[in-house]
């Protein structure tokens, strides 16, 4: 009996050994797989940002001086006579994004009379933003604004529009006439974009003194030469890569200033020549 006891024991030892391993390896494994769940739900639940569609970026980045972009040959054709043969600079806060020019001039006939003739030339630079849309987009949405604005132009009459060729990306020419201080004044606005620039170019004349209204179609054809080059400008900053910004001269600023009040190309805006109209009898 005292022998059998020792024996029984080592007996009992010997087969609990084979539990504890299995439990042991059971519990390893446990955590194991207990790791590969883990990471597994963690990489199901980590899902990459979509990335925001970028808009397309700015054609041109700035504007090409208004007073210079029509070439001076073509200001002594539209406008004889005129005040100032390097144009009047528009006042503006920023050049690069908004820059305009005019020129206007009575050329006296002697006993024909007096032709008056104004000029003037916009432009308008969109940049692209991520919440407003690229350049071009705004500037198109301008384009149109700018088309309907001219077509309302208070007090015009027969006022036709018409999409013209060759300038630009889009270009509409509108022509109206209009009569102010007695004169019948013939009007043509081209307005076109290329890019993400909007130019509106406005060309007008009137006959004073006895002498006749210039024919619309002459009109239309000194706006259609001066809008090709004032687009053509535009497009030579982006070959030079972003010309430098359209600034005027002091003089011109105060110029500008001076005829806020008075001449302006827009419909009805202009100064009349009339009290400058002093015929030779």
């Amino acid at each position: 009996m005292h022998r059998s006891a020792p024996r029984l024991s080592r007996i009992l030892a010997c087969a609990a050994v084979p539990v504890m391993l299995v439990a042991v390896g059971c519990s390893s494994d446990s955590g194991s797989d207990g790791k590969k769940n883990a990471g597994s739900s963690s990489s199901g639940t980590a899902s990459a940002k979509p990335s925001e569609p970028t808009v397309e970026a700015a054609k041109f980045t700035d504007l090409p001086d208004p007073c210079a972009s029509i070439a001076k040959k073509t200001i002594e054709d539209l406008v004889p006579e005129a005040k100032k043969k390097g144009g009047t600079a528009g006042g503006s806060s920023d050049l690069a994004a908004r820059s305009s020019c005019s020129w206007n001039g009575l050329d006296d006939q002697g006993v024909k009379g007096s032709q008056y003739r104004w000029l003037d030339v916009g432009f308008t630079r969109f940049d692209s933003d991520q919440s407003l849309g690229s350049g071009a987009e705004r500037a198109t949405d301008e384009y149109a604004k700018q088309v309907t604005k001219t077509k309302a132009a208070e007090g015009a009459k027969k006022v036709a529009a018409e999409p013209t060729a060759g300038i630009g990306e889009d270009a509409t020419l509108v022509t109206y006439g209009l009569s102010k201080t007695d004169e019948d004044f013939a009007y043509a606005t081209v307005v076109a974009r290329t890019g993400n620039v909007v130019v509106t170019l406005t060309y007008n004349g009137a006959g004073f003194a006895g002498a006749k209204t210039p024919s619309s179609s002459d009109i239309v054809k000194g706006a259609q030469k001066a809008a090709k080059e004032a687009i053509a400008a535009v497009e030579k900053t982006a070959d030079a890569g972003g010309a430098p910004s359209a600034k005027g001269d002091a003089d011109d600023t105060k110029d500008a200033k001076k005829d806020a009040a008075g001449a302006k190309g827009g419909a009805g805006g202009e100064d009349s020549p009339k009290s400058k109209a002093t015929p030779k009898s």
